[in-house]
């Protein structure tokens, strides 16, 4: 690749990326901006998948809203994504947690990692 694109994506690159992985319940807070305010709203749900690598690297989060399914993908560097917090470790035995989205109720869960 060439060395100035490298050099502006690494520019773009937080420092510390938070650890969690596909299947973990995470808490991704987010800077809302309305009108001149700026606000902070937080968006609970499981990890779908995680892709891409470096300043491109995305991660899809997926909850029910009032027995509706609502995906968000974020990009892991974006200044918009303040912090992640991770709820609860899943076990998964996936990259990808696609069949989740045909579930509901208790079959839409994810075992919990016991370490």
């Amino acid at each position: 690749m060439n060395e100035i694109i490298k050099n502006i994506e690494e520019a773009q690159m937080k420092a510390e990326v938070p650890a969690f992985n596909v299947g973990d319940t995470v808490r991704v807070s987010a800077k809302i901006k309305e009108g001149n305010r700026e606000r902070i709203q937080v968006f609970e749900g499981t990890v779908l998948k995680k892709q891409g690598t470096g300043v491109r690297s995305t991660f899809t989060v997926r909850k029910i809203s009032n027995g509706v399914g609502v995906e968000k993908t974020w990009p892991l560097h974006s200044p918009i994504v303040e912090k992640v917090d991770v709820v609860r470790r899943g076990k998964v035995r996936r990259a990808k947690l696609n069949y989740l989205r045909q579930r509901t109720g208790k079959a839409a869960k994810v075992k919990e990692l016991v370490r």
